[in-house]
């Protein structure tokens, strides 16, 4: 008799847990149907950026830019900025990162080190690509494996356009700089 009763309680113990996987997994498909999960909307956070580069200007040891006049579809989506003693060793970091009108990632990367530096921590793989010349100001235009840059010495910073945009749309970019 005690063997069939440890049978029994070892059949009950699967049924009994498959019922509850069962369970569990109903209130899980329940829940799945009332969380919003709109796959249409916008997944860019767009943030404000303009009050950040007028403190970072005040901080800032080198003439800080930031873009004046871009169209509506450069959506700002992350801003900061990081004085050297805490960054790491790489200087007074001035960041403003946009998604394009075309979809694309362009980021002002902004500091006072060496300029080859700079580049060589935002431009994997880069390599000098040829000149172009953007409201009266020449940058040097460097291609990476993934990226693209355009550079130029700002005082005692150095002005960094990246990202997968185009040079077009970094050259846009460019000219907004205030």
């Amino acid at each position: 008799m005690a063997a069939d009763n440890k049978g029994m309680r070892g059949r009950q113990t699967v049924r009994d847990m498959v019922l509850s996987m069962l369970a569990v997994g109903f209130v899980v498909w329940i829940g799945y149907l009332f969380l919003p999960h709109d796959a249409s909307g916008d997944p860019v956070h767009a943030v404000e950026y303009k009050v950040a580069a007028a403190s970072a200007k005040r901080a800032a040891p080198y003439p800080l830019l930031s873009p004046e006049g871009l169209p509506d579809k450069w959506r700002a989506t992350s801003v900061s900025y990081r004085p050297a003693d805490m960054n790491n060793g790489k200087g007074n970091a001035w960041h403003l990162g946009f998604v394009t009108p075309s979809g694309q990632y362009a980021a002002i990367e902004q500091s006072d080190v060496k300029r080859d530096a700079l580049v060589a921590d935002y431009v994997t793989g880069a390599k000098p690509d040829g000149t172009s010349d953007v409201s009266g100001r020449s940058w040097d235009r460097v291609r990476g494996e993934k990226a693209r840059a355009l550079a130029a010495q700002t005082g005692s910073g150095t002005t960094l356009l990246t990202g997968t945009a185009s040079y077009e749309e970094l050259a846009e970019l460019a000219q907004a700089l205030k």
